[in-house]
């Protein structure tokens, strides 16, 4: 789609109104639309065929129907309080303070995501695409699936496990420490901790199967035999599709003729290869 002047700064909610009969379709579940400029073939399987192939059959049963918009900069709305619709598409950069690298929102039972892809690193785009298809999985899967999971963090909890795997289960892990002396008892704190942490871990593990990537090691980060015990329990709940494995010494197994996508080091990424 050519630059147009009324399209040079617009809020996400009326340009989704706008394109949404151009959504192009990329199989019955995923759809996308580029703002500015089509999709190359190299930019087509970076952004969107690689990361959807990657995705495990039981994953993407959880998951709605997806609309993904890769647009050039994301403006974040002057109020705290806003909906992502209320954000701003621009093909500005914006300030640090306002920049957004990606948002998403329902829009009755399919998903909406938008991505800033013009100074977004390839590496980085797949860590924000898997962390909203997995949020999306978070709120979708039945609680009786999560079983085995939340006995994983009540193990953790018990030992006193310091770290987790991203931000958002981290600041729900110390609320809930704080708030509860028995942090394992089936309180909302507790099931508020266990949706975000299966969130951020199954970022994590969809992103570890699609790219060849690394863990940065930090004072929040969970340690390792416990992060690879979630990912084990994870890659039994979520079999890989055929070609894809998830840890450095599964790769051997894997037919000679594919090849995993590296994704370029950076603050953002998470892995699973130096488990």
């Amino acid at each position: 789609m050519p630059v147009q002047p009324d399209l040079a700064r617009i809020s996400l909610g009326e340009f989704r109104k706008r394109i949404s009969p151009e959504m192009i379709p990329l199989s019955t579940q995923f759809a996308y639309f580029a703002a500015a400029s089509p999709l190359t073939e190299e930019d087509l399987r970076d952004y969107l065929e690689d990361p959807v192939a990657a995705l495990p059959a039981t994953v993407a049963a959880l998951l709605p129907k997806i609309h993904v918009l890769l647009v050039p900069f994301l403006e974040r709305a002057e109020s705290k309080t806003v909906t992502a619709t209320e954000h701003v598409l621009t093909f500005d950069r914006p300030d640090d303070g306002r920049y957004l690298r990606s948002t998403s929102w329902w829009e009755r039972e399919e998903l909406v995501a938008a991505f800033a892809v013009d100074e977004l690193e390839v590496g980085d785009y797949h860590y924000e695409f898997y962390h909203h298809l997995a949020k999306a999985a978070s709120e979708r899967i039945p609680a009786d699936r999560l079983t085995d999971y939340a006995a994983q963090l009540k193990e953790e909890l018990a030992s006193r496990t310091h770290g987790e795997v991203d931000e958002e289960s981290w600041q729900a892990k110390q609320a809930l420490i704080e708030r509860h002396r028995a942090a394992t008892r089936e309180s909302r704190l507790f099931k508020d901790y266990l949706r975000l942490s299966f969130a951020d871990t199954l970022t994590l593990f969809l992103h570890g199967l699609c790219c060849d990537i690394d863990v940065e090691p930090g004072p929040r980060q969970l340690p390792s035999r416990f992060l690879r015990k979630r990912l084990k329990l994870l890659q039994t709940m979520f079999p890989p599709p055929a070609g894809y494995a998830l840890f450095p010494d599964e790769l051997d197994k894997l037919p000679a003729e594919r090849e995993r996508p590296s994704s370029p080091h950076s603050e953002a990424e998470r892995s699973t290869s130096s488990l």
